[in-house]
């Protein structure tokens, strides 16, 4: 496996950022061979369907060519033209066959890799014109395998090649025979099938080159556990600065908790460890709602504030601790509750009527907490 400059091991895989510099690099998977095999086989097919048009073609221009008289041939206000005009003619009839090329090489990279347009790969890399640095590309492992494909390409073409032409040779010899239009459309057909062949022995190199090419880039890729941890930092945010950043959202959480206590009816407390403060409008809510809750520190916080602004604080437990782990702040109280909580509000609002009437408190309600009153 490949080293960085540390000595580590690079044996993640590659992440979505990292394949997306790679690309505005210009660094993606291409097939040489697959390019190749594309463009070989649309010629052939090219020329096996379109060989009559074209020898048509090209008969016609060489038959008015050959029709150019002494006179016209030595006047040369009258060749330009005509030799412009057989120029014309000439792509015209080869267009077809050439366009379909153009797009077969067009096409044939977005296979592998898609379409990319990266101004990064074109800017001049110096450090490629160093001459031992291009000694040890040209001895490198990558090199070899290169060397080994091109080997085996010629051996492929090579051996179909033959192939083909000792299967046609009786075919070809009675070229001389055909007319000069069947002689050329002949032809034709008969390059176009000796160009299927060979492009289907450039299929099978390329059907091995292209899994070559993915697992090469995948490789060239590959990260160590520090770059990631690295790009993490620099896309997240390192843990420290995360933690702070955690730390302030739960302090103003907290202070904007606390600016509610004093709109509470009610503070429910454990009475040391569990506070829950409640509040109920019954004009504006269906059920009372918690306002702000808090174990130990918070807790005792919350009954300070709660003191501070008269707001009743109430001695029930079970219903503390059921109220703090089952209902969030902001949240109606569940249904097996009302009843509970309705004893606390109804002690509460007679003991605040008792003050202000100068009479004796009620007598604190012994609050009944349900068996199942965990979260429904």
């Amino acid at each position: 496996m490949a080293e960085n400059h540390d000595g580590q091991e690079r044996t993640e895989q590659a992440t979505p950022k990292r394949r997306e510099e790679a690309r505005r690099r210009g660094q993606i998977p291409r097939s040489r061979e697959l390019s190749t095999a594309a463009v070989v086989m649309t010629g052939g097919c090219a020329l096996y369907a379109l060989g009559g048009q074209l020898g048509a073609g090209l008969h016609g221009m060489m038959t008015k060519g050959l029709l150019v008289s002494r006179e016209q041939a030595l006047d040369d206000a009258r060749m330009v033209p005509a030799f412009a005009t057989a120029a014309l003619d000439t792509l015209l009839a080869c267009a077809p066959l050439f366009g379909l090329i153009v797009v077969a090489a067009l096409i044939a990279p977005l296979a592998l890799g898609g379409w990319n347009f990266s101004t990064q790969a074109l800017q001049p890399q110096f450090s490629r014109m160093n001459p031992i640095a291009g000694l040890k590309r040209m001895f490198a492992p990558r090199s070899l395998v290169e060397l080994g494909k091109g080997f085996a390409k010629f051996g492929v073409v090579a051996l179909l090649a033959v192939l083909v032409l000792w299967n046609e040779a009786s075919e070809l010899l009675a070229l001389g025979r055909e007319s000069a239009l069947g002689a050329i459309v002949h032809a034709a057909r008969l390059t176009g099938q000796g160009l299927i062949v060979v492009s289907a022995g450039l299929l099978i190199i390329a059907a091995v080159d292209v899994p070559y090419q993915l697992w090469q880039y995948a490789k060239q890729l590959k990260m160590t556990r520090e770059e990631i941890r690295q790009e993490l930092k620099e896309t997240e945010g390192s843990p420290e600065v995360k933690s702070r950043i955690r730390q302030v959202q739960q302090q103003l959480a907290r202070q904007r908790m606390m600016q509610q206590v004093p709109k509470a009816d009610v503070v429910v407390t454990n009475p040391t460890h569990f506070a829950v403060a409640l509040r109920y409008d019954e004009r504006r809510m269906r059920a009372p709602i918690v306002v702000a809750k808090g174990v130990d520190a918070i807790a005792a916080r919350i009954r300070e504030v709660a003191t501070e602004h008269g707001v009743p604080l109430f001695e029930a437990p079970p219903l503390a601790r059921v109220l703090y782990r089952n209902v969030d702040i902001g949240d109606e109280i569940p249904a097996n509750l009302y009843v509970a909580v309705a004893q606390v509000l109804t002690y509460v609002y007679q003991l605040k009527a008792a003050a202000k009437a100068g009479m004796a408190p009620p007598e604190k309600p012994a609050v009944d907490v349900p068996e199942d009153s965990g979260r429904p």
